[in-house]
């Protein structure tokens, strides 16, 4: 298969797809192969019909169409990878006339993203933003540790607020037991808020090998719609009561957390760290900052498509958001009384933000003829391979090779949003 560009006139690009011979008779026997077990030819059994009989009952072009199918399937992807097409819908095709043992030529046109040409992405005025760390930033950071680093130890009295508790327990509504409302040897943080509201209070005084009922009115929003708003009681048998226990704040608790010998050092590397996640944040909403202003200072047209496609994507990654708290994005829609189109409209402003944002650095990158070299494409596997505790071969495999274009238009992103900031006025 050779392509070859033809145009672009504004969003559609022409192309044409041509192939040979060979290549159109190759896929039409793939065509046969597949399709002759459900032909019935007089004479033949099914499915042992010669190719030349089964094309001269049903004529030269039986399987013409599917094998111009199987040629799409296997070369437009590699066409518009070919000519660096960032391709936004379906195509449309045009074909030359088709012959058995002839070749045939494919005139696709296909839109792609607009070409942007962005002005005044430099020089942008932007406030200087300092993130201060504070003591207190260092002792909440340092007593988060100590948190991390308690002990969890059984006590003889009472529960009290915080404490955790192992229990036994059965839910009714009436004289009905309901699903999903038992268990055993379950932990519970009183004060934590994981269970339904009014649960936890009710344990509190509480002492191991005591029994309770709990009683308590489910939520009118609850997902399970025939638990919601109704009155239940929980049968509750406490085994065991646990208390957190801290660590003492002093030199033998920094050499046991961390490689300093005492609490002032570790307390001075919290600073520091501290300090360099608080520069990084602040550089971060500079940024941000710096590329809303070229946003907003430049107008895009934007093809409804792209917008829609959006809206998908933001839909799917809060169903799957949704679907880690045990909800789907049908009963998230429900608790909030929309409806997907509804929904849609609500988050379009976003999408269509996104999108134009998208095209803006997209317009800089060419503009500026960012390149991204091997090298730098194997340090940022080596960052994912840290973030994502694996080895940078596993991280580039798990991506895949077709998919590095996107790791790349990503790096590129990146380099365009470093232009735009090492470029603006800092006041």
């Amino acid at each position: 298969m050779k392509a070859t560009f033809i145009s672009r006139e504004k969003n559609d690009v022409k192309f044409t797809m041509e192939f040979t011979a060979e290549e159109f008779d190759n896929a039409q026997i793939k065509a046969y192969q597949a399709a002759k077990g459900n032909i019935e030819i007089p004479g033949f059994r099914k499915g042992k019909a010669p190719r030349s009989i089964i094309e001269k009952h049903y004529g030269e072009g039986v399987f013409f169409e599917d094998a111009i199918d199987e040629l799409f399937r296997e070369n437009y992807v590699k066409a518009i990878k070919e000519l660096e097409l960032d391709i936004i819908d379906s195509p449309a095709a045009e074909f030359t006339q088709l012959k058995k043992g002839e070749g045939f030529t494919a005139t696709i046109t296909v839109a792609c993203s607009p070409i942007v040409e962005v002005k005044n992405y430099k020089g942008v005025e932007i406030e200087k933003i300092e993130n201060e760390v504070k003591d207190e930033d260092v002792e909440n950071d340092i007593k988060s540790l100590q948190k991390r680093n308690a002990r969890i130890v059984s006590v003889e009295r009472a529960a009290q607020d915080g404490d955790t508790v192992l229990l036994d327990y059965a839910g009714f509504v009436g004289e009905d037991q309901f699903e999903g409302g038992t268990a055993e040897g379950q932990e519970l943080v009183l004060g934590s808020g994981m269970f339904i509201p009014g649960f936890e209070e009710q344990l509190v005084g509480v002492s191991a090998g005591e029994q309770k009922d709990v009683t308590v009115t489910f939520p009118e929003e609850y997902h399970a719609e025939d638990l919601a708003g109704k009155e239940a009681v929980f049968h509750c048998t406490v085994h065991e009561v646990k208390e957190e226990q801290l660590p003492e704040l002093d030199d033998e608790f920094a050499k046991d957390v961390s490689e300093f010998d005492t609490l002032e050092e570790l307390k001075a590397s919290t600073r520091e760290r501290l300090e360099s996640y608080a520069k990084a944040g602040a550089e971060s909403q500079m940024k941000d900052a710096a590329v809303g202003k070229v946003v907003e200072s430049n107008e895009v047209d934007i093809p409804r498509i792209m917008v829609e496609d959006e809206i998908d994507r933001m839909m799917q990654e809060l169903d799957q958001q949704m679907r880690y708290q045990g909800l789907s994005l049908e009963q998230y829609l429900a608790f909030t009384q929309k409806d997907a189109a509804a929904f849609r409209d609500e988050i379009r402003a976003d999408a269509e933000k996104a999108v134009k944002t998208r095209l803006i650095m997209n317009g800089i990158v060419e503009a500026e003829q960012f390149e991204v070299t091997p090298e730098e494409v194997e340090e940022e596997l080596k960052v994912m391979a840290i973030q994502y505790q694996m080895t940078a071969d596993k991280v580039k495999e798990l991506i895949g090779e077709e998919n590095m274009k996107y790791l790349e238009k990503d790096l590129k992103t990146k380099k365009a949003i470093e232009c735009i900031f090492e470029n603006a006025v800092i006041k």
